[in-house]
């Protein structure tokens, strides 16, 4: 699956599935616990597609830094916790993105985009390469 269909809502933990979208917003299922909820326009919705992490060059999106947690781990969960101590975190954070502007990134970031890369695994949705094929199948 797509990152442009993974949501992380402000206030609710883990993350979501974007099921479809209704008059006042929209229905998403979490890759928790499989439980549906509907979500106002109000409320403040972020797409992993969207999000990148500031680097001291560029900005490099999730789904690259995911990719590349990816391949240090060769697919498996990472061999830290988002509940490790901050100085463990970056340590990691460092060895799978070298240049990341540590000004810009915070200790809260590394240990949700590690929180979000376990749970993306976990649910089997990591594939990138795949998700773009059956994009771009749909569209021809």
């Amino acid at each position: 699956m797509a990152l442009d269909k993974v949501l992380a809502i402000a206030g609710k933990p883990g993350l979501y599935k974007l099921v479809t979208q209704t008059r006042g917003g929209f229905i998403a299922e979490s890759l928790i616990d499989n439980r549906r909820m509907s979500v106002g326009i109000q409320q403040n919705v972020s797409i992993l597609s969207e999000i990148a992490i500031y680097t001291l060059t560029e900005e490099v999106p999730l789904k690259d830094v995911l990719s590349k947690i990816k391949d240090k781990e060769k697919g498996a969960q990472t061999s830290i916790s988002h509940k490790d101590s901050k100085d463990k975190l970056e340590e990691y954070f460092f060895e799978v993105l070298p240049d990341y502007d540590e000004d810009r990134v915070y200790p809260s970031d590394i240990k949700k985009v590690v929180q979000w890369y376990n749970m993306l695994q976990k649910n089997d949705m990591l594939d990138f390469d795949a998700a773009k094929t059956e994009t771009s199948d749909e569209e021809e």
